[in-house]
């Protein structure tokens, strides 16, 4: 493998990180609740159990998890309902080798302080599959009522970031923030990931330019209006990478599988055809440098379990979660 696409050994060998990310191939996750619900604000979550063992059994690379607060009618999504990291604490019970993740804690509004100790938590509950996503959030109603102003979010996610790195990683911290308080070395935050640090992917933009978060993140997950243009930005985020050493790009989008495998794909906003041309689409990704889909099935009427069926069957042989397919080579 070309070094220039090489992961830092601390990555290439953390649980969650190698298992979602690997240079030159793409991974295939899912954002949670595991249903759709098209014609709706929020799922049913009835058979969210038994669909986060299904996505762990048939080697689904990832499941993220949203942070939403409230109920906002103008956005009409409240995602799998759920606290995020109250959440990912459950499905520790719940599966084995698919990684947990954040997409993304909207950091600005949380005190970064309790972030690194529920996601260290999770983190050690989950055996260092936990993937630790931060965002800045796109829903300006929710920061009066945290008290925040939203012409802050992008200087508070900075800080928070820095914060988390150094209480998560640092025994007895010092630091001075200008907004999120300070230590003077006094008090320990525990317990501390399973690994040496968080991998953290910043979900979005989250107020940064691309510099800023090829300096300060080690992977990013975008969203855009056009899932099929996706790769359009990649030449931007290497050059930005280009003095850091490569770091892995994503990106999310709504999903639905047509049930008939030769559907070609739909323009618009939701990723929609039969398995053929996804399979084509996502080889072409792939090729480009995209390193992993996180697909929301709010737009689908299909059944979930047979879409996982589907994909299971014909399409996750040739997109991997990378430890499945290290640990079957071996055998």
């Amino acid at each position: 493998m070309n070094s220039s696409l090489a992961l830092p050994e601390a990555l290439a060998n953390h649980p969650g990180f190698s298992r979602v990310f690997k240079p030159g191939h793409l991974s295939i996750g899912f954002v949670a609740p595991l249903e759709g619900y098209p014609d709706s604000a929020g799922p049913t979550m009835a058979n969210h159990a038994s669909m986060a063992k299904l996505a762990d059994d048939v080697g689904i690379a990832a499941l993220w998890l949203r942070d939403v607060p409230f109920y906002d009618p103008t956005f009409g999504d409240v995602g799998q309902i759920l606290d995020p990291m109250v959440y990912a604490g459950w499905l520790s019970a719940m599966t084995r080798n698919i990684a947990i993740g954040t997409a993304g804690i909207v950091a600005p509004l949380r005190d970064p302080l309790i972030v690194a100790k529920q996601a260290a938590s999770v983190d050690q509950l989950l055996g260092g599959r936990f993937l630790l996503g931060l965002a800045s959030g796109d829903r300006p109603e929710e920061y009066p009522a945290f008290g925040q102003a939203f012409s802050q979010r992008a200087s508070r996610f900075r800080e928070a970031l820095e914060i988390i790195h150094t209480v998560s990683e640092d025994s007895f911290p010092s630091y001075r923030s200008q907004l999120h308080g300070s230590m003077n070395g006094s008090l320990d935050l525990i317990p501390k990931p399973v690994a040496k640090r968080f991998p953290y992917i910043a979900t979005g933009r989250a107020g940064q330019t691309l510099e800023w978060l090829a300096a300060n993140v080690d992977a990013w997950i975008w969203h855009g209006f056009d899932p099929q243009g996706m790769t359009d930005v990649i030449p931007q985020w290497r050059d930005a990478c280009a003095e850091r050493g490569y770091k892995p790009y994503g990106y999310g989008c709504w999903f639905d599988l047509d049930p008939d495998p030769d559907a070609p794909i739909e323009p618009g906003r939701v990723l929609r055809g039969g398995r053929h041309a996804l399979i084509e689409l996502w080889q072409r990704q792939e090729q480009a440098g995209v390193t992993h889909l996180v697909l929301n099935l709010k737009p689908t009427r299909r059944r979930p379990e047979d879409i996982f069926d589907e994909l299971g069957r014909y399409v996750l042989p040739l997109f991997p979660a990378h430890t499945q397919r290290l640990a079957e080579s071996a055998r």
